[in-house]
C-alpha cells in the first residue's frame, strides 16, 4: 500500500523517528532510489524546497524532473484526477508545492503512487520535520523541551509545528494577535495527539509570556506567498510580535531561535538575533535536504 506523506499527522511517532534515523544514514555506496523516478511540481517559488529535495534524489541515485504549472494547468488545463492517473503510469513518486491543500489531497486520491505535500496553504511537513530533527541534534532530546512560535499561529508552518510537537513529546506556544491564532481543527487534532505524548498546548496574545523560558524561539513571514494584499495590514497587526533581543533575553539562556526562511529582516526578527549565536537558521535549512532524504528513503523502499 502506498504511504503519502500531505500533513505530519499521517506519520506516526515511529515513522517520525525512523525517518530521523534514514536521514542520519550517510552510507555513501548505498543508492536506494535508483531506477526511481521523481516528479518535482511547483505551483509556487521554491528555493530550499526544490533545491534539496532535487539534490537528496540524486544523492539518492533517483532521477528527478521539474514541471511549472503552466505546464500541467493543474486542474484548468486538465482534470486532476486525470493528471495523477497519467504521472502515475511515468514515475515513482510526486512532490507538490501547491495554493490548494485540497487540490493536493485530490492529487494523492487519484495517485498509485506516493505523494509529498512540499508546502500547500494548511500544512508544511516537510519542514516542521527537518524543524524538530534540528532541535533534536541540538538540544539531544525532545520530550518536555518548550517551543514558542511567534507570529501568524494560522499559517501552514505553525499549524505543522503544532502537530508534530504534539505528537512528538514538546510542549508548544503559539503566541499571535487573536485575528491569527491557529486553526480550530488543528488546535483539536493537536489534543488528541497530545493525550498520547503529555504536551502541553498553549495560545496567546502574549509574546512576553511565550518567549519566557522558551528551549526554542521560531518565527516566520508576517506575510506568505499570496497574501501581499494584506501586507501593510499584517505588518500593523504583528509589530508587537518580533523577535529581538528583549524578547530573547526572557528565554533560556541557550534558546535556539530558528525561522523557516524566507525571511523579512527588521519585520518578523531582527538582524541580530538572526545572526546571533543562538541562531540556528541556517543549520535548520541545511537540514531540510538531510531530512528528506530520510522522508524519500522511507515512503520509496
Amino acid at each position: 500500500m502506498k504511504k503519502d506523506l500531505l500533513c505530519v499527522s499521517d506519520l506516526e511517532p515511529a515513522s517520525i523517528w525512523r525517518i530521523f534515523k534514514l536521514s542520519d544514514d550517510e552510507s555513501s555506496d548505498q543508492k536506494p532510489l535508483q531506477n526511481k523516478n521523481i516528479l518535482l511540481f511547483f505551483e509556487k517559488p521554491s528555493l530550499r524546497t526544490k533545491v534539496s529535495f532535487e539534490v537528496a534524489i540524486n544523492q539518492l541515485g533517483g532521477s528527478c524532473l521539474s514541471l511549472a504549472d503552466l505546464e500541467i494547468g493543474l486542474g484548468v488545463r486538465e482534470e486532476i484526477r486525470d493528471v495523477a492517473r497519467v504521472l502515475s503510469s511515468y514515475v515513482d513518486c510526486i512532490i507538490a508545492r501547491v495554493f490548494s491543500h485540497q487540490r493536493l489531497i485530490e492529487l494523492a486520491q487519484y495517485s498509485t503512487i506516493p505523494v509529498i505535500n512540499g508546502l500547500s496553504d494548511e500544512a508544511h511537513p516537510c519542514q516542521a520535520l527537518s524543524d524538530l530533527y534540528t532541535i533534536w541534534k541540538k538540544k539531544g532530546e525532545l520530550m518536555d523541551l518548550s517551543l514558542s512560535f511567534i507570529g501568524d499561529g494560522s499559517n501552514n508552518v505553525a499549524s505543522s509545528l503544532i502537530l508534530a510537537c504534539s505528537m512528538m513529546g514538546v510542549n508548544i506556544t503559539i503566541a499571535s494577535p487573536s485575528e491569527y491564532c491557529p486553526r480550530k481543527d488543528v488546535l483539536a487534532k493537536a489534543t488528541r495527539l497530545s493525550e498520547a505524548s503529555g504536551v502541553l498546548i498553549k495560545v496567546t496574545d502574549n509574546p512576553e509570556e511565550a518567549a519566557r523560558l522558551a528551549d526554542v524561539l521560531y518565527t516566520d513571514v508576517w506575510t506568505s506567498m499570496g497574501q501581499e494584499r494584506e501586507k501593510e495590514e499584517r505588518i500593523k497587526a504583528f509589530s508587537n510580535f518580533q523577535i529581538n533581543e528583549r524578547l530573547l533575553s526572557l528565554a533560556k539562556k541557550d534558546c535556539l531561535v530558528m525561522h523557516c526562511l524566507p525571511a523579512h529582516r527588521k519585520e518578523e526578527i531582527t538582524d541580530s538575533c538572526l545572526e546571533s549565536p543562538n541562531s540556528i537558521v541556517f543549520e535548520q535549512a541545511k537540514n531540510r535536504l538531510v531530512v528528506q532524504r530520510g522522508i524519500l528513503v522511507y515512503l520509496l523502499t
